[in-house]
C-alpha cells in the first residue's frame, strides 16, 4: 500500500501476521516501512509501528495511495462506509513527506502498563471508586491513589519526583487520562491523605482479593516486626521516637511496624507503633485486630521470641487461638540433658527435630506449671549448619577471653594490678566483650594474705565447654496445638522467613526506608502506598510462579521497562505544494522476541496504538523544539 514516493524513496504499509511457534496469527497489524535504493540494490526499514488498522483507516490509506499514484478516486462501494470530513481531508492530502518523518515523546510504558494491570486485576480501581466517590476535585481521589501506588511499584520516590520526574516521563497520562500539569505535590499528599481514611477498607479488599486469585488460606499466620527511621526531628509526630533500630540507625527517630502475612508472604494487615515500642507489647493489640476485622476461627500464630512472653501467650490461649513460636536461649537450658543421640527426627539434611519435656517457663507455681505443661509441646530443633557455625564462634570467644584472663593474671603476678575493686572492673568489661564464652568459666580473683612477692592479688579460673557446645546449633519451639507432628511443626515455624522477606521487599525494592514526611497522618499515608505496592509486588510474584516464570518480579520489570511508548510525526503536503498538517500516531514500541516470551507466559497484551491526531502546523513546530 504506497504513501509516497520521493527521490527513490517509497513509503508503504506492509502487513503484519505475528504467530508463536511457526503458526500464523488470523490477526492483521500495520508497519509503517521505507523502501529506498542503495547501490547494493533495494532495501527495507521499519519507520513506525501503526498496529491494528481499522477498515476505514484502511480504506483511507488505499485513496491516498492512488492520488499518489495519479489514479483517480475510485467511488465508494456497497459496503464502504462514507464520511464527508473523512474523504475531504484525504482529498487534502497529497502525500507524506519522508524526509521529515520523526518519532518523539519517548515515554515509559512496559513497567507503567504492567502495574495498571496489577491494580486492575486486585481490583482496587472499583474499591476506590466506590469507596471515595468524584466530588468537586479536579482529579478523582481514586486516580491520584493510582499515581502514587503505580509510582511506588515503578520508581520509588518523594512525591516531588512523581511530579517532575515520573509522571511527566511515564505513559500514565495516557493509561489514566491526566495531564501532567494536574500532577503536582499538593495534591498528591492530599491524595495520600484521602487514602489513608480507606486503610481498614483496603485491607479486608486484598484478603479477599488475594484469597480468591491464589487460593490463600488464612488458618496460619505470620506475625513480625520492623522499624524504619526518619530524616529530620519530627518534632511533630509523637510516634517517632528512638529505639531499637534494625536499620543500624540509633541515631534517628524511627517507627515500628507490624506485619501480618500468610505463610507465602501475601500481606493481610499491618500497625504502626511508637520507635521505642517493645516487640512483645505489640502482639495482644494485633490478635484483637485481626480477630475483630477477620474472625478467630482455626487461627494459628506463628512469631519469633522477641515477640514472646507468659502474658501474650496466656491472653491468646484466653481466647482459644493457637501458636507456633520462638523461646528464649534461657528456656533451652533447661532442656541440655535431653540434647542426645535418640530420639531425632530428621526433617530434611541437616536438620533434626524431637518432643523433649520440662517445666514451662514463667509458671508462678506447681499446679499451674502442670496446667500449662499439658497443654503445651516442646520441640527441640538442631541445624548442622548452624552447630558448625556457633561452635567457630564460640571457640573464638573462648580463646579471646582465655587471652584476656591470661593478661589479667600476668598484671597481677607483677603487681601492677593490686586493688581487688579495679580488678573485678576489668574482669566485667572482660566478660562483657565476650558474653558468649562467660558460662564457660569459673573465675576467682582473690587477695594474697602474706604476699611473698610484688604480687597483691591471685587471678585463677577454671574452663568447660562441654555444656556450652551442646547447646551449639539447637533452638527450642514451643506450642498449643493438640498432639502436633515435630516435623510439621517446624516447617510452619520456618515460614517466618517469608514474613521477614516482605519487610526486605518493603525496604528495598519499595524503599519504604528513610520517611521524609514529618507528621504523623503523612507518615501513615506514606506506609499504606508502600503496603498497598508491596500487594502488588507479591500478585506480581504469584502470577509468574503459576506462569513458570519463577517469583522474582524485580527482573520482569526492568525488561519490560524498555518498552516505549512514542509519537510517530508524520508531515503531509497539500496538493498545491503547502505544507499540510502533521499526522500523529502515538503507538507502543514492539517488544522484542524475549519480551513476547514473557507477556506470552503471562497472558498480556499490549496495546497497538494508544491515540491517533492531526497537529497544525504550529503546534508541530513546537513539538519539535520540545
Amino acid at each position: 500500500m504506497l504513501v509516497s514516493f520521493q527521490h527513490g524513496r517509497v513509503m508503504y504499509l506492509r502487513k503484519v501476521y505475528p504467530g508463536r511457534r511457526g503458526r500464523k496469527s488470523k490477526q492483521v497489524y500495520w508497519e509503517l516501512v521505507e523502501s529506498y535504493r542503495t547501490a547494493k540494490g533495494s532495501r527495507q526499514r521499519v519507520v513506525a509501528y501503526l498496529g491494528k488498522l481499522s477498515r476505514k483507516e484502511v480504506s483511507g490509506w488505499q485513496k491516498l495511495s492512488g492520488h499518489l499514484n495519479g489514479h483517480p478516486p475510485s467511488p465508494p462501494g456497497l459496503f464502504d462506509v462514507c464520511n464527508t470530513d473523512a474523504q475531504s481531508d484525504a482529498d487534502d492530502v497529497q502525500l507524506v513527506d519522508v524526509k521529515s518523518v520523526a518519532v518523539q515523546r519517548l515515554r515509559r510504558f512496559g513497567e507503567v502498563f504492567l502495574a495498571w494491570t496489577l491494580w486492575r486485576m486486585l481490583g482496587l480501581d472499583d474499591l476506590l471508586a466506590r469507596e471515595m466517590p468524584v466530588g468537586r476535585e479536579q482529579v478523582p481521589w481514586a486516580t491520584v491513589a493510582a499515581i502514587l501506588c503505580i509510582s511506588r511499584f515503578c520508581r520509588p520516590s518523594s512525591e516531588l519526583h512523581i511530579e517532575k520526574h515520573f509522571y511527566p516521563q511515564s505513559a500514565l497520562e495516557d493509561l489514566l487520562g491526566v495531564e501532567p500539569p494536574l500532577v503536582h505535590t499538593d495534591r498528591l499528599y492530599a491524595g495520600m491523605d484521602e487514602l489513608l481514611k480507606q486503610k481498614k477498607a483496603i485491607e479486608q479488599h486484598l484478603r479477599q482479593r488475594l484469597g480468591e486469585l491464589f487460593q490463600l488460606s488464612y488458618d496460619l499466620l505470620l506475625y513480625d516486626l520492623t522499624s524504619t527511621y526518619f530524616e529530620g526531628r519530627c518534632a511533630a509526630n509523637p510516634k517517632a521516637t528512638r529505639g531499637y533500630s534494625r536499620d543500624s540507625r540509633p541515631d534517628c527517630p524511627q517507627v515500628v511496624i507490624a506485619l501480618i502475612v500468610t505463610t507465602d508472604g501475601y500481606p493481610l494487615g499491618y500497625e504502626v507503633f511508637s520507635g521505642n515500642t517493645a516487640d512483645s507489647t505489640t502482639v495482644q493489640q494485633i490478635v484483637k485486630k485481626v480477630e475483630d476485622e477477620h474472625g478467630k476461627l482455626n487461627r494459628i500464630w506463628v512469631m519469633d521470641r522477641g515477640n514472646v512472653s507468659e502474658a501474650n501467650l496466656a491472653f491468646i490461649r484466653e481466647r482459644g487461638g493457637r501458636y507456633i513460636v520462638g523461646t528464649p536461649k534461657a528456656m533451652l537450658r533447661q532442656v541440655q540433658g535431653q540434647i542426645t543421640d535418640e530420639g531425632w527426627q530428621q526433617v530434611r539434611e541437616g536438620i533434626e527435630v524431637k518432643v523433649v519435656k520440662t517445666t514451662t517457663a514463667g509458671a508462678k507455681d506447681a499446679n499451674k506449671a502442670n496446667e500449662e505443661q499439658a497443654t503445651e509441646t516442646l520441640v527441640l530443633c538442631r541445624s548442622q549448619d548452624r552447630v558448625v557455625k556457633e561452635t567457630a564462634m564460640l571457640g573464638r570467644f573462648v580463646d579471646r577471653l582465655e587471652a584476656g584472663l591470661k593478661k589479667l593474671s600476668a598484671s597481677a603476678e607483677k603487681g601492677r594490678l593490686k586493688d581487688l575493686e579495679t580488678a573485678n572492673r576489668r574482669l566485667g568489661r572482660l566478660l562483657e566483650k565476650n558474653w558468649r564464652a562467660g558460662n564457660c568459666f569459673q573465675v576467682n580473683i582473690a587477695a594474697i594474705a602474706q604476699p611473698s612477692t610484688k604480687a597483691k592479688l591471685l587471678v585463677s579460673w577454671t574452663k568447660d565447654q562441654q555444656l556450652k557446645h551442646a547447646l551449639c546449633g539447637c533452638y527450642l519451639l514451643r506450642t498449643n496445638l493438640p498432639q502436633p507432628d515435630p516435623v510439621t511443626l517446624w516447617r510452619q515455624y520456618i515460614q517466618l522467613v517469608d514474613a521477614e522477606w516482605a519487610f526486605r521487599i518493603s525496604k528495598d525494592e519499595l524503599e519504604l526506608r528513610p520517611i521524609w514526611h514529618q507528621h504523623d497522618d503523612r507518615v501513615q499515608g506514606h506506609i499504606l502506598v508502600c503496603f498497598i505496592a508491596y500487594a502488588m509486588w507479591k500478585t506480581l510474584g504469584g502470577w509468574m510462579t503459576a506462569s513458570g516464570l519463577g517469583d522474582a518480579p524485580r527482573p520482569l520489570v526492568e525488561e519490560l521497562s524498555t518498552i516505549k511508548s512514542a509519537d510517530v510525526m508524520l508531515p503531509t503536503r497539500q496538493s498545491d505544494g503547502s505544507d499540510g498538517t502533521t499526522l500523529v500516531v502515538r503507538c507502543v514500541t514492539r517488544p522484542d522476541e524475549h519480551q513476547e516470551v514473557l507477556l506470552g507466559r503471562l497472558g498480556i497484551e499490549l496495546p497497538n496504538h494508544l491515540k491517533r491526531f492531526r497537529m497544525e502546523e504550529s503546534q508541530a513546530a513546537t513539538a519539535v523544539a520540545m
